[in-house]
């Protein structure tokens, strides 16, 4: 009995003519325009996904060539200007452009790592890392370029990195990587000629290294 049934209810519903595998199955949702339809994998197959839509003008697209894609840095301070602001000469000149600055107040400079840096072939040589301490030494160089000003009082000749706390190291940089160092001064005492600063250096927008900076600032 259980098969005549099977067989009359089959033969039922092809009696209704040609239906859609889709409209077949009960609880199916019905496809409106736009739609997308997922297929999931199966046996190690790959993720298909179909989309359609009756507009295809609004669907994304960006067909521009990557190397057009991203502007370049600003440029507020090139080499020169920083060479004449800061006393450090190569091996030792950390910063190589200035992309926004307010004198007295705070700097974002980058410094461009690259594999012929000088500390590169004993640090290390099998995995090119940036040492911390050099990261430390390149915020505390966009430091000076923020106090070295006349209005804040500071000198070329009387200017030194009194200390570093809290500082914490997020991410290792590599070669090729662009280290980006916003400083910004917290608090300073003209009388006793000390400057308080905040550092954060990123890439790709990453916290990779941040501290607490001490200056020692004074005039000629």
């Amino acid at each position: 009995m259980a098969t005549n049934s099977l067989l009359s209810s089959s033969s039922s519903s092809s009696s209704l003519g040609h239906r859609s595998p889709l409209s077949h199955r009960p609880g199916t949702p019905q496809l409106s325009s736009p739609a997308s339809v997922k297929l999931r994998p199966r046996f190690g197959a790959r993720r298909l996904i179909a989309r359609c839509s009756l507009d295809a003008s609004k669907d994304p697209k960006d067909d521009t060539p990557i190397e057009l894609k991203y502007a370049a840095f600003p440029s507020v301070l090139d080499i020169n200007q920083i060479r004449d602001i800061l006393p450090h000469r190569f091996p030792f000149l950390l910063v190589d452009r200035v992309i926004e600055y307010n004198p007295g107040v705070s700097a974002v400079a980058i410094k461009n790592v690259t594999i012929n840096d000088n500390f590169f072939p004993g640090h290390f040589p099998e995995r090119p890392i940036m040492p911390g301490v050099l990261m430390v030494e390149a915020m505390a160089q966009v430091g000076g370029i923020v106090m070295l000003q006349p209005e804040v009082g500071g000198s070329r000749e009387n200017f030194f990195f009194a200390g570093v706390d809290k500082v914490r190291f997020r991410k290792p940089v590599i070669a090729g990587d662009t280290l980006v160092m916003r400083m910004t001064l917290t608090k300073l005492q003209k009388r006793f000629g000390i400057a308080k600063m905040e550092g954060k250096a990123y890439i790709g927008g990453e916290v990779v290294c941040e501290g607490e900076f001490l200056m020692a600032t004074g005039s000629e």
